[in-house]
């Protein structure tokens, strides 16, 4: 394993968090891959990598249950010694009309997309207190930016997301660990599975650059604020977005 920097990247069997792994593990990196439910897509990606000759793992873990979470964050120590940097990208959305969202639809979506980080940041902190050195890096959306009609319970724990991260960036600054967040626009992945093709067209239209993202876009800004060369970058947010969101 020699020099190389370890990361634990959340929701990583598929889309954003999937390419996110897979950048990673091309630069070098020891990467263990978490997801919570897709076991098939989870395992694929190990092999895929593994045959690369990456240094990858998988963990199955909900984020939203802090037990779970302690455990793979001792399964990742006890396995590559540290661990340099969290990718909180675990998320889960629904589409709902405001009057219609129940308690525990409510519940789930704060569960996962802002009580996860919470527990993963809590985790991993003791590691990076004592290193004196860490990177966090939050994905959250432009919806926690500026807010999406029928998705007020995302919108509102994407929006957590980053008061996390500002909040979180200025307490661990001076241990020089660095907190910041991604806020992705309109990205190909599962997530707009349920849209139509006009749905789909439209957004494009109303995107400066007239394409909707790809997961490659985020995980390269990911990647970035990862570097040595984002060192003096902390309690940002950073939005991929192609100018939806300006």
């Amino acid at each position: 394993m020699g020099n190389r920097k370890t990361v634990i990247i959340t929701g990583a069997s598929r889309g954003i968090g999937k390419a996110t792994a897979e950048l990673f593990s091309a630069k070098g990196w020891n990467v263990l891959i978490n997801y919570s439910a897709s076991d098939k897509e989870a395992f694929a990606i190990l092999r895929n990598l593994q045959l690369k000759g990456s240094e990858v793992d998988l963990y199955k873990a909900d984020v939203s249950n802090r037990r779970k979470v302690k455990q793979m964050v001792d399964y990742c120590l006890n396995k590559y010694g540290t661990i340099d940097v969290l990718i909180n990208n675990a998320g889960v959305s629904k589409q709902s009309l405001f009057s219609e969202i129940t308690v525990d639809e409510w519940n789930e979506i704060l569960a996962v997309n802002l009580t996860g980080v919470f527990n993963c940041c809590q985790s991993v902190l003791p590691i990076m207190l004592k290193n004196k050195y860490g990177k966090i890096i939050n994905v959250s959306s432009i919806w926690g930016m500026v807010g999406a009609s029928c998705e007020v319970h995302y919108s509102a724990a994407k929006a957590g997301v980053i008061g996390l991260t500002k909040a979180l960036a200025k307490e661990l600054g001076p241990s020089n660990i660095q907190v910041n967040c991604v806020a992705p626009g309109i990205i190909e992945t599962d997530m707009l599975s349920k849209l139509s093709f006009k749905e789909l067209s439209d957004l494009k239209e109303a995107t400066p650059l007239m394409k909707l993202g790809k997961p490659e876009d985020v995980a390269n800004c990911i990647l970035f604020l990862a570097s040595e060369e984002a060192n003096f970058i902390t309690g940002q947010v950073v939005s991929p977005n192609g100018g939806f969101v300006i």
